[in-house]
Order: C-alpha cells, then structure tokens, then sequence
C-alpha cells in the first residue's frame, strides 16, 4: 500500500513538473523590487523558464490594463504564461492546475501581497489568502484558497 501510494506522489509530481518544463513565464516588475524576485525564483523552482523586465510603476499599470487585470486585483508584478496573466504572488502549483484546466479566462490573481505567499516570505502570522479566477468580462471567483507553510 505504501509503495503504491508512493508511486502515485511520483507521477503526481513529475507530471507537475513535466507541464512547467519548458513553459516561458514574461513577467514585468517594479525596478528593484526584491519580493517579486523571490517569486521569480519559486517559478523557476518548479520549472518554469523566467525572462524578467523591470519596469517604472506607469508602465506597469498600462500592462495590468492591457491585459484585463482589474484594479482591485492588482498586485505588484504581472505574467504571462501560456497565454494566461499572473498577478502577483501566485503559487506555481496554482499556475500548474490553470495551464492543465484551460478555463475560458484572463488568468490568476493574487491580490494584493499576501504574507506567506512565494515571495512573501513563510512569516509564522500569515493567514489563507485567495487566488482569483480572472474572467475575460473582468468579473472573479475563488479558484484556490492557499494555507500558507508556517513552518
């Protein structure tokens, strides 16, 4: 029984890991800023191929607008990844479960930057915080809750 449950971790695992390889994550990011480098570093982890830009605040507005992030759902860096937008500190799992789902939507969002998210640091007072599904008429919906590592 342990062994067959085993297995299964396995495959579960590298068939997570074989959907993130060689996926292409464009995120764009305010100039310095060392959380979104901490997220960037949780993508590549998982798999994910990261090409970064920094750029100023304006900019970076414009590309959430462009996109069909709304405001209230902002964070503070954007992705594109299999034609799907990121927004903010979203867990790669959660980026691994949309490109396997396919939903008719703009993408994910992380609102805000929520303590014990990738990037955010595994504080030992961070809270659940939600992923929004982004629907292409702007409207959201609760795709995951996450129970931040308090470890």
């Amino acid at each position: 029984m342990k062994s067959h449950l085993l297995a299964i971790l396995i495959l579960a695992a590298s068939t997570s890991l074989a959907g993130a390889a060689g996926q292409k994550v464009d995120v764009v990011l305010n100039e310095g800023c060392m959380c979104c480098h901490g997220w960037i570093s949780h993508m590549q982890a998982a798999g994910y191929t990261v090409n970064a830009t920094e750029l100023d605040y304006d900019a970076i507005t414009a590309r959430k607008k462009e996109l069909g992030i709304p405001e209230e759902v902002a964070s503070c860096h954007t992705a594109m990844v299999g034609g799907y937008a990121i927004e903010g500190h979203v867990p790669a799992a959660l980026v691994d479960r949309l490109l396997a789902e396919k939903p008719d939507a703009v993408g994910l969002a992380a609102p805000g930057m929520p303590l014990g998210s990738p990037g955010m640091g595994a504080d030992a007072d961070a809270e659940p915080y939600d992923v929004l599904l982004i629907g292409k008429d702007g409207t959201t919906r609760v795709f995951a809750t996450v129970q931040p590592d308090r470890g």
